[in-house]
């Protein structure tokens, strides 16, 4: 799914503007980013939960030397799927 899928589905279903569905399509992205970084989570209900959390230092290896390399500590966002979009798909 792309900015530019949802700004189609918003244009189609609301009767927008190509402007004013990319526009939304934006807004409700941003809105989703400030949530996750206020709270660290965020739900939609009947189709899932975008959580962050963090990750521990590690070593890694650089694929293209097999060079090990230390990898940083850090943030990532997981998604869990509802019930009931596993039931739908």
């Amino acid at each position: 799914m792309s900015k530019a899928f949802i700004a189609q589905v918003l244009q189609d279903s609301a009767d927008l503007t190509g402007t004013a569905a990319n526009q939304a399509a934006g807004d409700l992205m941003d809105a989703v980013v400030k949530a996750l970084k206020k709270d660290g989570k965020f739900t939609l209900p009947s189709f899932g939960t975008f959580t962050v959390r963090k990750t521990k230092a590690r070593k890694g290896l650089n694929p293209r030397t097999g060079e090990s390399i230390k990898v940083k500590a850090g943030k990532t966002v997981r998604f869990k799927a509802s019930p009931s979009l596993k039931k739908a798909v």
